[in-house]
């Protein structure tokens, strides 16, 4: 069987350290469980589990019903994983990031003693946190001794997406096969009646006709015939057997203490499981009650009266932990009840402070649904917008902002919702910086605070999408707004008319804006979509040591708080100053997981940055193909700011190529960019493009304005760019270019462009025939140029190296992967594997096989050589 054959052979190559996942999909009895059944696991460690309906939306249920027989490994786990799961396991949120990688670590631990196989039930049932962690591990098993199997029902309510894990569909029985199954004795009539209903499902084959005789058996769709059938299993057992049955298919976790005693104060005790085992449809083992099959539990709640249902909910209310006694405790209720809303909405406080925003979103949208006062449910319905926001689900906050329509009529709470809505807007890329400042005008008077956030946002939105009128009007309107508020609203203005000052183009307002706005934003802590806005005033200030100190500060705070709608933001400012700061490896790793979860989240205006960042290291490496093919990816985005990044990353592809008249033939794009502070970093391209091509006259207005844009922010490396352009552009260059040499190895670093300075220099000087001072400029700048992989720069500095008549030129540095290198940067500094693991989201087994490749490119054999690599250290 071709199915069969798929299984064994991901079983076999996880036998052999070659894991892997696979989600096996099809309906109701089409065969799954008997497939599995079937498995020939070899001596596998086996670690089963099952999605849960009733605990569908309770974070991480489906992990713990997994995880449960091995939580006392978690001890072994790295700190923070293994006190991310004990968090997820309680009351609060956790970091769906950290757990995953928890999960991936575990899995390699638990398959240290003999290859794992992990199989997953009802996957379509799993909570969402459940599913998310299961499917980052699933997709990062290729070098563990680890089989996954997630069974899917399908078709199904609950969607299962599993990017990046491939799928098995099985399909049903061909008309040959299902008859051979079907009793030899049915009549013809019924024969061909069940043949047509069951389509092939082998579960059905089985089970209808036997369902026919004792139930008189009429024609309905085969989802109904299956859950039918395990309904009348239940049906058939005594009352208390049933009522253990419901209790223990609605209880939050499968501890037999739990359901025994919520079940005994129904009337149930333990001795009334036994009917149950008999008939096969609950077994108890080792403390956990586990379903004989997969629907049997779903049949079991869909199947009792809704009284009986409402009775176990409420006594499972009754024994459980505040966080889940408001679960069951809404579950049991079915009129608005505002005690229980306000007990939810007090348990999604309290998860909020714990960082947990997608369980935040949960509880507000089941408090809502039972709030008896229509604008007091409009609000909830915003909190569980604006949570399910930060938690990075955006189509859910979508959902929450829709569903207010008709229970919202206040101004004030029309311009709350109208602002979530348009910040998801922003994240797709959309500008819809008009309608907040039409929302501002209408609530001013009365929530000048919340109308002073909407004018901040509009303006900002306005200056990246280069409306420049808008801006006016968004800063006018906050400047007003300021002088009659409080401290925070006078706040909220100035860093308003902030975008407005730098539309002048002006150096010395623009400079003097963003430090007023950063000023006005405050400290850089509070929430993470205001630090994200302080990181890129540090960026473009120039100043990129500070701008990734924050930014990997902050990418750390969202992943504990499960901030994930401002992570790709900060993902993409952290890669931005890597770049900058010449630490290429790392903003090649931090671009592109970034881009993956900037897709993931449909958060296109980080894909965007990201894309161009990646672009722009492609072009450096001179890799011109995959940067042209990048920035394509990255206009398709649609969000304005990025044509202008773009313009840079191909500008340095075209000088890169020897193409500086295309570089000149995009003046007026970077002249138009000028209202962005960190656009004029791509003015010594033109300047360097105009003087190569002939035309320096192109040069010097550019020239003028980088020069002022330097000088107004104070970095060193600026002021060093600044001579080199100078130097281009003068008679008697010696001066600027050794002024700027002396600012790039005396102040704060930004290798490329000094080993571009260094570079330009050498070559001045080789023709001038000062050999000997031309090599100490070239080696310097080959020696940038080949640990950042700038292959094209390199090769123009070892081809003038060859003109001074050096003969013997640096070998080339062996070629890591973004992933090796690191790896390797963190082992070198004496890091464990599973130390480096936990930093990268990788299990301490997949650090081994890179840290293996590692070795092997670059001639050691231990941590210590590394160590002494001065190339790698720095």
């Amino acid at each position: 069987m071709e199915e069969s054959a798929v299984i064994t052979g991901l079983l076999r190559a996880a036998r052999s350290g070659r894991g892997g996942a696979l989600v096996i999909r099809g309906e109701a009895g089409i065969g799954k469980s008997a497939l599995l059944h079937h498995l020939d696991d070899d001596g596998m460690r086996l670690l089963r589990g099952s999605g849960v309906e009733a605990e569908a939306e309770l974070p991480y249920a489906g992990l713990h019903l997994l995880l449960r027989t091995a939580a006392h490994r978690f001890d072994e786990l790295p700190a923070e994983q293994a006190g991310a799961l004990r968090t997820a396991f309680g009351p609060g949120g956790a970091d769906r990031f950290l757990v995953g990688l928890a999960v991936l670590t575990l899995f390699g631990l638990l398959a240290a003693e003999r290859p794992l196989l992990c199989v997953v039930d009802d996957a379509h049932w799993l909570d969402a946190a459940s599913a998310e962690a299961l499917l980052f591990a699933a997709r990062r098993l290729d070098t563990e001794p680890v089989a996954l199997l997630l069974v899917v029902r399908e078709p199904h309510a609950p969607e299962f997406p599993a990017p990046g894990v491939p799928d098995l569909r099985l399909e049903g029985l061909d008309d040959a096969a299902a008859d051979a199954l079907l009793p030899a004795d049915l009549l013809e009539d019924v024969r061909t009646r069940i043949l047509a209903e069951a389509r092939g499902n082998p579960l059905a084959l089985l089970e209808l006709p036997a369902i026919r005789t004792a139930l008189g058996y009429e024609p309905a769709p085969l989802r109904t015939s299956v859950q039918r059938m395990l309904a009348a299993r239940i049906a058939e057992q005594p009352p208390r057997t049933r009522t253990l049955l419901l209790v223990a298919a609605l209880a939050d976790t499968g501890g037999a203490a739990l359901v025994l005693d919520a079940a005994e104060s129904l009337g149930a005790s333990v001795e009334d499981l036994a009917p149950a085992e008999r008939a096969g449809l609950l077994h108890l083992v080792g403390g956990t009650f586990v379903f004989g099959h997969p629907l049997l539990r779903s049949s079991a709640c869909c199947g009792a009266e809704v009284p009986r249902r409402l009775e176990a909910h409420r006594a499972l209310a009754e024994r459980l932990d505040r966080g889940r006694r408001a679960w069951h405790l809404a579950a049991a209720t079915v009129q608005p009840d505002e005690e229980i809303a306000a007990e939810l909405e007090e348990s999604a406080a309290e998860v909020r402070r714990r960082g947990g925003y997608a369980a935040v979103a949960a509880l507000y949208e089941r408090a809502a649904a039972l709030t008896p006062d229509r604008r007091q449910r409009g609000r909830r319905l915003i909190a569980a917008a604006k949570a399910a926001a930060d938690a990075g689900r955006p189509e859910r906050a979508a959902g929450f902002v829709a569903d207010t329509a008709g229970f919202l009529t206040d101004p004030v709470d029309l311009a709350e919702a109208a602002g979530v809505d348009a910040l998801l807007a922003q994240d797709r890329g959309a500008q819809p910086y008009r309608a907040l400042i039409e929302e501002a005008a209408d609530v001013a008077a009365r929530a000048p605070e919340l109308a002073g956030h909407l004018l901040f946002r509009a303006a900002k939105n306005a200056w990246e999408s280069g409306d420049l009128a808008a801006v006016v009007d968004a800063a006018r309107s906050a400047d007003a707004l300021g002088r009659t508020n409080s401290d925070l609203v006078a706040a909220l203005a100035r860093a308003a008319t902030g975008f407005q000052r730098l539309t002048s183009g002006g150096a010395t307002d623009g400079v003097a804006a963003v430090r007023e706005m950063r000023s006005a934003l405050g400290p850089s802590t509070g929430p993470p979509r205001k630090r994200v806005m302080i990181v890129w005033s540090h960026v473009w200030l120039g100043d990129f040591r500070t701008a990734h100190n924050l930014a990997a500060v902050l990418v750390d705070s969202c992943r504990a708080e499960g901030a994930l709608g401002a992570l790709p933001d900060a993902v993409a400012v952290l890669a931005l100053a890597q770049m900058q700061l010449g630490m290429h490896a790392e903003a090649w790793a931090s671009g592109t997981e970034g881009l993956r979860l900037a897709d993931e989240l449909g958060h296109a205006s980080a894909a965007g940055v990201l894309t161009v960042v990646l672009a722009h290291l492609a072009a450096v490496e001179g890799d011109d193909e995959r940067c042209r093919s990048l920035l394509s990816d990255a206009r398709g985005h649609g969000v304005p700011p990025v044509a202008l990044r773009a313009t840079r990353a191909l500008n340095l592809a075209d000088l890169a190529a020897g193409r500086p008249e295309a570089v000149v033939a995009r003046a007026d794009d970077i002249a138009a960019g000028l209202t962005r502070m960190d656009a004029r970093n791509g003015l010594p391209d033109l300047v360097e493009a105009a003087v190569r091509t002939g035309r320096p006259e192109r040069a010097q207005e550019p020239c003028d304005w980088y020069a002022d844009w330097a000088t107004h922010i104070g970095r060193s490396w600026a002021a060093a760019i600044a001579q080199r352009c100078r130097a281009l552009l003068s008679e008697d260059p010696e001066p600027h270019y050794a002024a700027a040499v002396r600012l790039h190895r005396d102040g704060d670093d930004v290798p490329f462009e000094r080993a571009r300075t260094e570079l330009l220099y050498g070559e001045w000087l080789r023709r001038r025939h000062r050999r000997v001072d031309a090599r100490v400029q070239l080696r310097s700048a080959l020696e940038i140029f080949e640990r950042l992989k700038a292959r094209p720069w390199a090769e123009r500095a070892r081809e003038e190296l060859r003109a001074t008549g050096e003969s013997r030129l640096p070998a080339s540095q062996p070629r890591l992967t973004p992933q090796e290198r690191q790896v390797v940067r963190l082992a070198a500094t004496g890091l464990t594997n599973r130390d480096i693991g936990a930093q990268l989201f990788l299990s301490p087994r997949t650090v081994g096989y890179h840290l293996s490749n590692a070795y092997a490119k670059l001639g050691v054999t231990s941590r210590l050589e590394l160590a002494r690599l001065t190339d790698l250290a720095s």
